[in-house]
């Protein structure tokens, strides 16, 4: 069987690609190892349009279900291989079976790099988040800890001073890495606590984010601190060897490409946040995927003039 569309990643992005393609009645596979992608990582969404809040399981399912109405099939596995064919097709060798189509999509999203203490896997949307944008506003008047030091946890840090009581802002170094400007508006927030040289080695609660310990990286010496939300903003990990040899990838293997998302190679898209892009956000990851579903349809239609 050969596919119009076969669409790797089963998040956001993989699904509205998929949908907008079998409204074009290309045949359609979506391959993924995760239903809902980084979705799973928020509890509620307050950024989706139409919804002022809604769960984040219930919005996957919506969008799950719409798309396998419309005739989408989903299967849960690996793309572990894709070969380019001579006569352009693909084919996708996973851990269980081999797949052909015309066209593939890249919606992998990206893993966000978790610190790897004690209590942040077990309070997982618990007060453990990895979006303050996503999460923030459940933080309204309450004590919460940003932890990293770049672009992505000062912003998070000034955005949360405008919803929080109390912001610590954690970094494990003696200086930030993000753009100055950014450092200014943090100083400048007088609810912002900036605690450098120190490192979280547990968080702790029962049933919910309570305290975390911090380890100063000097003199060892701990510090607790009772929060009620912990926001890990340490960057986010692009897995994109995958497909390595047929695209171009910026300095974090991010994938770049062109203004229909469409990649160096002929026939291969990419959406989401997998794509060199400075703004992660859901929607824009779908209007990508909608772009690079509408763009390997006009592919297959060119190539079979």
């Amino acid at each position: 069987m050969i596919y119009d569309t076969i669409i790797i990643g089963s998040g956001p992005a993989g699904m509205t690609a998929g949908i907008f393609a079998v409204r074009r009645e290309m045949k359609t596979l979506i391959i993924g190892k995760e239903l809902g992608g980084q979705l799973v990582w928020a509890n509620e969404i307050e950024n989706y349009p139409g919804f002022e809040s809604i769960k984040s399981f219930e919005l996957i399912n919506r969008i799950k279900t719409q798309a396998t109405n419309f005739g989408v099939e989903f299967k849960s596995d690996e793309v572990k291989q894709i070969t380019k064919l001579e006569n352009g097709d693909f084919l996708l060798h996973a851990g269980r079976e081999e797949y052909q189509a015309k066209t593939v999509i890249v919606t992998m999203g990206l893993s966000p790099r978790r610190l790897a203490v004690p209590g942040e896997v077990e309070l997982n949307g618990k007060g453990v988040s990895y979006c303050a944008n996503c999460d923030g506003p459940f933080y309204k008047g309450k004590r919460v800890a940003i932890i990293g030091g770049g672009n992505s946890a000062l912003d998070a840090a000034e955005f949360m001073s405008k919803i929080a009581s109390e912001v610590y802002l954690i970094h494990r170094k003696s200086e930030f890495r993000a753009f100055d400007i950014l450092v200014n508006q943090v100083n400048e927030r007088k609810n912002i606590k900036i605690i450098m040289n120190n490192t979280v080695n547990l968080i702790s609660g029962k049933g919910k984010v309570e305290k975390i310990t911090l380890s100063d990286v000097n003199n060892k010496s701990e510090t607790v601190l009772d929060v009620d939300g912990v926001f890990v903003e340490v960057g986010r990990i692009a897995h994109t060897d995958l497909v390595g040899d047929l695209v171009e990838r910026d300095s974090k293997n991010q994938i770049i490409t062109k203004n229909h998302m469409e990649t160096k190679t002929s026939g291969l898209f990419a959406a989401g946040d997998v794509v060199a892009n400075e703004f992660k956000q859901i929607p824009i990851a779908m209007g990508q995927a909608t772009i690079a579903a509408l763009s390997a349809y006009q592919y297959i239609q060119m190539k079979n003039k």
